[in-house]
């Protein structure tokens, strides 16, 4: 435990700022790192962590690469270990519509999803552009293949797949937002993704969080997440909730 405690106040190792693709800036890096730990007759331990990097490594071209990662641990027993990786490739963001690419790797322990990849391209479209307050939305049609170790489901219609291949549309929506002289940074960022084949093969989730700065760099965060997964593994839960709380490290 003292080790995740060092981890916690000293090492962040997860990068989150909702970083503006559209920014001027050539290089963007964020960290933020959160989580809630609680001993005595029973230890939790819940952490979030999250980067965030955007690099321009052309003239109208802008690279973007979110890293996620969620432990969760409940008397030393893991209940969570999930990586997410979402890698994006703009083309002249600055504009108020621009295509894009994309494409996610991911894992979830207690969904007992070996290997997630998803590929696709849509587009983006600003709907308020600015530096200290902007909202967009974007649609995009993805491949998905998603490896399970286990080949029972809740939909039992699906099982005896241990992988579960689609068509995917997703809906997106992100926004940051200052308040009160830059006092309280509010930010979301939620998607619905159905599958374009089979009706009852559906996700989203809700990322909500508010900052409150403490220095140039560092800002206080308090993190809420909500998931939601149609197709589990049998006597699972569809839908998790997070709320964490710790700082953001940023250059920017």
């Amino acid at each position: 435990m003292k080790k995740y405690l060092f981890y916690f106040f000293v090492i962040p190792v997860y990068l989150s700022a909702q970083i503006n693709e559209s920014d001027s800036l050539k290089v963007k890096a964020s960290l933020s790192f959160t989580g809630i730990w609680q001993s005595g007759n029973v230890e939790t331990l819940i952490l979030r962590a999250r980067t965030d990097l955007s690099i321009s490594p052309w003239k109208k071209w802008v690279y973007k690469n979110t890293n996620s990662y969620v432990y969760q641990a409940f008397d030393k027993d893991k209940a969570d270990s999930d990586f997410l990786s979402l890698n994006f490739l703009y083309f002249n963001p600055k504009k108020r519509f621009y295509p894009q690419a994309l494409g996610f790797i991911s894992t979830n322990f207690r969904r007992e999803i070996a290997q997630r990849y998803l590929v696709g391209a849509g587009g983006t479209y600003q709907i308020i552009q600015g530096k200290k307050n902007w909202l967009k939305a974007s649609l995009t049609v993805e491949y998905e293949d998603t490896d399970f170790k286990r080949d029972v489901f809740n939909k039992t219609h699906f099982n005896g797949k241990n992988s579960i291949n689609t068509f995917r549309s997703t809906i997106w929506l992100s926004g940051k937002y200052e308040l009160f002289k830059k006092k309280v940074i509010l930010k979301h960022e939620s998607y619905f993704q159905p599958s374009l084949e089979q009706s009852d093969n559906y996700r989203w989730q809700a990322d909500l969080s508010a900052e409150f700065p403490i220095w140039k760099f560092l800002n206080f965060k308090i993190n809420y997440l909500r998931t939601f997964e149609s197709i589990v593994i049998q006597d699972q839960e569809e839908e998790d909730q997070f709320l964490t709380f710790g700082f953001t490290l940023k250059n920017f």
